[in-house]
């Protein structure tokens, strides 16, 4: 056996890569987690690498998890193979179990694999105490993690009570979103001050200033300081940095396109120990092998930068042509979806100007043709959704309700999805509401814990002095408070001391003692207990079981599952690794991302924005909200670059569906509040080849609803004679069948920008942007006191201006 087996000749020649640079272009579906893994499984095995010296890079902590085991898994049939000459699945149970144990003692433990952020806060704890800041601030091994919830606090409260100002002009979640910005870009307070401009520019620097203070002084991170601080220090220290450059010696990087500045630099450093990479030449028994797809970057919200992956032949490979090359290797066979979904992807993908040039090859049959539905609005168009889903489900018994997912551009797009679900009983998870980790009770019992390894942390220390309710009021809190802050020392340190407790604590003075003396209760346990056993420990002496029991409701009963799963969670993360402490377990819950808590495994349709949808994959997938200014939004349609985002974005969409791909968009659509508006089919569903296509009849019933009238009278899709219609996709009219209703321009003339014309209901308006071309133009109008209108020429009641 070896790890060549099973693999396509393009992942062979990615696997088989030793030395130097590698840029694997690998399309949707075409296989790169498989080569990931056997190219790791290859060099441990047949190139006799010391795991150690390997760092591997995911998107997701889960996708690590997933990873690793996979890994597991792999070795073990070799190893069951070499010394038992037979499958790894024909073994004993017990055999199998001590065979993937020894794999991982021998080698999957000393593997680096995780996100940047796990891995870089992993090193931090290593080395974090020789970084030199320009500031003088300082930190200790001990670190706490805030996340964005506590970032936010801890800005508001330097906002309102440090600098006096208005929280509602000065908000800390776009104060944090500017101060996070700046960290991804590696700007200090100084540099981010030269870049701002006027008063408000002064003023932000100065939270900036005072936040990386207060951090310091609790003795925590952000999440942009667990990259920005990696940087610093491998840059001013030679000896740190080449000691981990010399230790890591093949990195690989998952998700490529998806990373950030700060995240390119910390690759480089470690693997060119800061040489330029178009200089570096020392690349025996070393490699860079980086995963990604230009077509699949969508996080430029987040500061990823897809132009590092296209700038890799450049920066790090030979940059010779694509034929040519030795440093680039194209997956281009897709084993997910059928040939129709991908033709209509390349399709698509192809009118960008930004990207590697690959075309996705179906390694299965032509499957069945995309279907379109015009619904007349929102609320119809959720009706029709579910009505195609019954209908599928109906006449495939195989299918189940997780086979399916309903996918939109915004969050807001899933109410009238849901109360579709709703009304016809069928069962539902929404992807993106509250994470695990933000829930009240657990941040409460993780911030017990966080103090008791970090008693600076005093976030953590005023979550939890009065919880639960010990009678410590918020006046005594700020004087303590206060205190400290006079004095430069943490608030612990006031707490702590039994003195300053009965000077300062009035009347809350026996309760702050008793406080303390639970803490100190908890902190002898740390090194007796497990993580788990402490959280159950902390659970009950704190008083807070006790309390949720009290309560007795419904609330208070989920509460005490989720903290039951809390303790799930410790014990599992103990299973998953042998040297798991209390500081790895709140390290990994404070990394844990919603990427990781996506719940796809109970049998319920899955409901999700199309970011979110990222690495996912379903039988049958369902696309909402397919039109103009909606799907491209309105913030791209006068930015060519932001357009193209758009498009990669509606292409990983499509390249989620791997049988039957359903499309829908509405006549009109009541958004952000707002009066109901004509909406015009999107200009993506114009660039897919229309023999790839069928459409339905326009899909009526929303407005029937609206007047309260019968359930089954509000949808043609659910007339009987309509039922087999609906689910093969098929009307009688041509989807893109249209009736010019009123005057355009003269013969010979097409629509141009600044155009006027006369809209019979918002009057004089002028042509801001036109989109496609020939009988499928569409054009945004600008009117007076209202924000543009997209339309359809051919139905809108519109006129050119000089007509009248």
């Amino acid at each position: 056996m070896t790890f060549m087996d099973g693999l396509n000749s393009a992942q062979q020649q990615a696997v088989d890569h030793v030395e130097g640079p590698l840029l694997v272009v690998a399309g949707a579906g075409s296989g790169k987690t498989r080569a990931l893994t056997h190219r790791i499984a290859h060099l441990i095995s047949h190139h006799c690498v010391d795991p150690s010296n390997i760092l591997a890079v995911t998107f997701t902590n889960k996708a690590a998890r997933e990873m690793k085991e996979r890994l597991e898994i792999l070795l073990a049939k070799k190893v069951a193979f070499d010394q038992y000459a037979q499958p790894f699945s024909t073994l004993e149970m017990g055999q199998q179990r001590d065979l993937r144990t020894r794999i991982y003692r021998e080698i999957t433990k000393d593997l680096w694999i995780g996100t940047f952020h796990a891995l870089f806060s992993r090193l931090l704890r290593f080395d974090i105490d020789k970084l030199e800041d320009s500031d003088g601030l300082k930190w200790t091994r001990q670190f706490s993690i805030y996340d964005d919830k506590d970032s936010q606090n801890l800005i508001k409260e330097i906002i309102t009570q440090d600098l006096q100002l208005d929280p509602k002009r000065f908000e800390p979640k776009k104060i944090k979103w500017v101060i996070g910005n700046a960290k991804n870009q590696g700007w200090s307070p100084d540099r981010l001050e030269t870049e701002s401009e006027g008063h408000r520019g002064k003023i932000v620097t100065e939270i900036y200033r005072l936040y990386r203070k207060a951090l310091a002084a609790n003795n925590a991170l952000d999440f942009d300081d667990l990259l920005l601080l990696p940087v610093q220090l491998l840059q001013q220290n030679d000896q740190i940095r080449t000691y981990w450059h010399t230790r890591f010696k093949h990195l690989l990087v998952d998700e490529y396109q998806d990373t950030n500045r700060t995240q390119y630099e910390l690759i480089r450093l470690l693997s060119t120990n800061n040489t330029l990479p178009e200089t570096y030449r020392n690349w025996s028994n070393r490699s860079i092998f980086v995963v990604g797809d230009a077509d699949q970057s969508i996080y430029s919200f987040r500061a990823a930068d897809f132009t590092i992956l296209m700038d890799f032949q450049k920066d790090f490979g030979d940059s010779q042509p694509d034929s040519v090359t030795k440093t680039m290797v194209k997956l281009e066979e897709n084993y997910r979806s059928t040939a129709t979904i991908l033709d209509a992807a390349n399709a698509l993908i192809s009118n960008n100007t930004e990207r590697i040039d690959k075309v996705l090859r179906a390694t299965r049959g032509e499957g069945d043709l995309i279907s379109i539905t015009r619904c007349d609005d929102e609320i119809a168009e959720g009706e029709a959704v579910i009505h195609r889903l019954k209908i599928l489900q109906s006449n495939h018994p195989q299918l189940n309700w997780r086979d399916m997912t309903i996918l939109y551009r915004t969050n807001a797009q899933s109410r009238s999805i849901e109360e579709s679900l709703v009304r016809w009983s069928i069962p539902y998870v929404v992807v993106g509401g509250l994470r695990f980790y933000d829930r009240r009770e657990i941040k409460d019992i993780l911030a017990y814990l966080k103090l008791l390894i970090n008693p600076s942390d005093t976030i953590s220390l005023i979550r939890v002095i009065n919880t639960p309710r010990r009678g410590i009021g918020k006046t005594t809190i700020q004087r303590l408070t206060d205190a400290a802050n006079q004095l430069s020392i943490p608030l612990w340190d006031i707490v702590s001391d039994p003195e300053a407790v009965r000077s300062l604590g009035g009347r809350s003075a026996k309760s702050l003692l008793q406080f303390c003396e639970l803490i100190n209760s908890l902190k002898q346990q740390i090194h007796i207990l497990k993580t788990h056993e402490l959280i159950q420990y902390t659970i009950e002496q704190s008083g807070y079981l006790s309390e949720l029991i009290a309560e007795a409701t419904e609330e208070s009963e989920e509460r005490r599952r989720n903290l039951q799963e809390l303790i799930n969670a410790a014990i599992q993360h103990q299973e998953e690794n042998d040297e798991a402490t209390i500081e790895s377990f709140l390290a990994s819950a404070a990394l844990s991302s919603d990427a990781d808590d996506k719940d796809i495994a109970s049998d319920r349709v899955t409901l999700m924005t199309l970011h979110s949808s990222k690495g996912l994959e379903f039988p049958v997938v369902s696309i909402v909200g397919m039109e103009q200014g909606l799907f491209p939004s309105y913030r791209s349609l006068d930015n060519p670059s932001s357009l193209e985002e758009e498009r990669r974005l509606c292409y990983v969409g499509i390249t989620r569906a791997k049988e039957k791909l359903f499309l829908f968009h509405a006549s009109e659509r009541r958004l952000w509040g707002g009066m109901r508006e004509p909406a015009v089919p999107s200009l993506f569903l114009s660039e897919l080849p229309e023999s790839l296509l069928k459409g339905d009849l326009p899909q009526s019933g929303g407005a029937s609803l609206r007047r309260g009238n019968r359930l089954e009278r509000l949808t043609r899709v659910d007339r009987k004679e309509n039922l087999q219609a609906l689910s093969d996709g098929v009307g009688s009219t041509p989807l893109n069948a249209v009736r010019k209703v009123h005057s355009g321009p003269s013969p010979g003339k097409s629509w141009e920008v600044g155009d006027r014309v006369i809209h019979s209901s918002f009057g004089l308006g002028e042509i801001t942007h036109t989109f496609g071309s020939g009988q499928k133009t569409s054009i945004a109008v600008k009117f007076k006191g209202m924000g543009p209108k997209i339309l359809d020429p051919r139905l809108a009641p519109i006129q050119p201006a000089g007509n009248i």
